[in-house]
């Protein structure tokens, strides 16, 4: 596995190719995710080399298929995944389980072992952070450029339900963010 390789390949590809109206979605959210899963894998004792690459493939791939479609991204990134991968190195078993972490952060996430936990946890970092009121003012508008939100006076209300339903899966953002994630809910309600 070439990780160096297929990220960088990607992470260009994000850079030079994606929809500018992409504000939330965009290369500085999938930054942010592959280093939120760096720092999640490594408080929950994630050290295999092997499981530490493919999460981090993962991360810069999870949110690979807007460079081609809205609706379904997660699968047209696993597309993207299964036909780019091969020539960095990345066995099908590899790039399965890339596809399965990749599913896991459709909402509403479906995690079914650690690392997708992890990589759903990073994916929603935000959530329970300071910058959260700017990150979701970067998704309305990308949901206003997309015809996502017919009414931006319904935002508030998407948001409180949102973020009343989800919840963290790891035990490192549980403790690192829930409490900020309840200070945020009241915030918006």
């Amino acid at each position: 596995m070439q990780l160096q390789h297929a990220c960088d390949y990607m992470l260009n590809r994000l850079a030079r190719e994606l929809d500018s109206r992409l504000t939330y979605h965009n290369l500085a959210h999938t930054t942010d995710v592959m280093a939120q899963t760096a720092r999640i894998a490594q408080a929950e004792g994630i050290t295999n080399p092997t499981q530490l690459a493919l999460l981090q493939t993962a991360a810069c791939y999870h949110d690979s298929g807007f460079l081609n479609v809205y609706d379904q991204h997660e699968a047209e990134g696993c597309r993207i995944a299964t036909d780019t991968l091969p020539r960095f190195g990345y066995s099908p078993a590899q790039i399965n389980t890339i596809c399965r972490l990749i599913s896991a952060t459709k909402i509403p996430q479906s995690p079914t072992d650690k690392l997708g936990e992890i990589l759903c946890d990073a994916d929603l970092d935000y959530l329970g952070r300071s910058d959260y009121s700017t990150i979701s003012g970067h998704l309305l508008t990308e949901w206003l450029a997309f015809d996502r939100i017919p009414d931006p006076a319904q935002w508030g209300a998407i948001q409180r339900n949102f973020l009343s339903q989800h919840r963290y899966f790891t035990a490192t953002n549980r403790r690192l963010r829930s409490h900020s994630k309840q200070q945020v809910l009241v915030s918006v309600g």
